[in-house]
């Protein structure tokens, strides 16, 4: 399924999160990016680069999740109607 770019401009809605910088990440990978998956593998590379290894990033409209994660390493937001659940394990 594909990205819809103009939701990258539209304020992102916070559900969770430990972090803040990840939102402009996403924003970027979505204005660069038209697949789900290139969002998220971009998102998820970025923070391997920048914070270490062992991020997971999941992209999408509909999608249910239970993870484990390290404390402070986790958010869930939606940019538009776009969801973007990251987060880092041990």
């Amino acid at each position: 399924m594909g990205v819809d770019n103009k939701a990258s401009a539209d304020k992102a809605t916070i559900k969770s999160a430990d972090m803040q910088y990840s939102i402009q990440v996403a924003r970027e990978a979505m204005a660069q990016f038209t697949l789900e998956k290139e969002v998220a593998q971009h998102i998820k590379k970025e923070f391997d680069s920048r914070h270490g290894s062992t991020w997971h990033c999941i992209v999408g409209r509909n999608f249910g999740s239970f993870v484990t994660h390290e404390t402070k390493h986790f958010i869930y937001f939606y940019v538009g109607h776009l969801a973007v659940l990251l987060f880092k394990t041990a």
